[in-house]
């Protein structure tokens, strides 16, 4: 099995609409590590991490359910961090 790391960038109306719990939701879903958070742009930044499939998959069921929010994914890899064990909303 594959695990892999992401770190991506939400921008467009992502703040205020539930994103971060509904982000938590689905990735807990699809068994991932890391975090979600507001920042202070107005953009909202996560980092997931666990198989390669589970983590493409919550990025696509993210962007589903926030199909009319979403203006831009910014996605970039980078390395596994044994710091995260499970997935939670940070500030």
């Amino acid at each position: 099995m594959d695990t892999t790391a992401k770190h991506m960038i939400f921008i467009g109306r992502v703040q205020g609409v539930g994103f971060r719990f509904t982000a938590r939701n689905i990735a807990q879903g699809h068994g991932l590590a890391g975090f979600v958070r507001n920042l202070p742009d107005g953009t909202v930044e996560m980092l997931a991490q666990g198989p390669l499939q589970a983590v493409d998959g919550c990025l696509m069921d993210l962007q589903d359910a926030f199909a009319g929010y979403i203006r831009d994914t910014r996605i970039e890899q980078v390395p596994c961090d044994s710091r995260y064990s499970a997935f939670n909303i940070t500030f």
